[in-house]
């Protein structure tokens, strides 16, 4: 998700650009997670690591799943969390498509590198996604659609690249009906995972996530209090520091 030569948070500002696509839609009604559910039980940990062999053996089901997403674009009648849910799984989900379609691999940056289209040199930018008749990719959904289109930082929790610094994979699917909780909890999760932040009450040293999208964090309140709303352990001054970003992949 990096670009050479320039900040991340310059780079982000950039992707959102590029990735102004308008979201699909549908006259659908709003989907069942039913079989992306089950798969999560079935192949992610309860540490957020990935069965990525056992994701291979039931890529047809994992595909059944993806044919529904295609199909099945958010209508105007949808609610915000209905929607929301849909494009999280859709983002989680999709990536895994993308890691087994490229596996085995070390990282998904390694995807990258074998890509020789010009401007289109990450896994993010590969557009093998299609959605209510639109070609997309992951970048579109992220900063295009989710970021662009609701206010809610807590994503960042639970939309997951498939890297060791991401979130956990949560092992259950997201649904309109559990979707505050579902976010709070990764927030928890997030916050108190010692290999992704470390919280004392003197200093924090959080995932660079909280740097790379302070400016969405910070439009509802500071990071320290963002800390503070999940951590076990308050934070009690001001330094915060970031850690190094981590992208070997997610597997078990």
């Amino acid at each position: 998700m990096k670009l050479k030569n320039i900040s991340f948070a310059f780079a982000a500002v950039l992707i959102m650009i590029s990735c102004g696509t308008s979201a699909p839609t549908s006259k659908s009604a709003p989907i069942e997670h039913t079989i992306w559910d089950k798969l999560l039980k079935e192949h992610v940990n309860d540490q957020g690591m990935v069965d990525y062999k056992g994701f291979k053996k039931d890529q047809a089901q994992l595909k059944k799943y993806l044919d529904l997403i295609s199909s099945n674009a958010p209508g105007s009648k949808w609610s915000q969390d209905e929607k929301l849910a849909y494009w999280i799984n859709a983002y989680n989900a999709f990536t895994v498509q993308l890691i087994l379609d490229h596996y085995p691999l070390k990282s998904i940056k390694d995807i990258g590198s074998s890509i020789k289209i010009p401007f289109v040199n990450t896994p993010w930018d590969v557009k093998f996604i299609e959605i209510g008749g639109k070609k997309m990719d992951l970048n579109n959904i992220e900063h295009g659609i989710i970021r662009k289109d609701f206010n809610e930082p807590r994503i960042h929790f639970a939309v997951v690249c498939a890297a060791m610094s991401c979130p956990p994979l949560r092992n259950e699917a997201y649904t309109a009906a559990k979707l505050d909780k579902q976010l709070d909890d990764q927030g928890r999760d997030f916050l108190n995972n010692d290999r992704l932040n470390k919280v004392t009450k003197d200093k924090a040293e959080v995932s660079k996530i909280l740097d790379w999208y302070g400016g969405d964090f910070k439009k509802k309140m500071p990071i320290k209090d963002w800390i503070n709303k999940y951590a076990k352990t308050k934070l009690e001054t001001d330094n915060i520091s970031f850690m190094d970003y981590k992208w070997p992949l997610n597997e078990q």
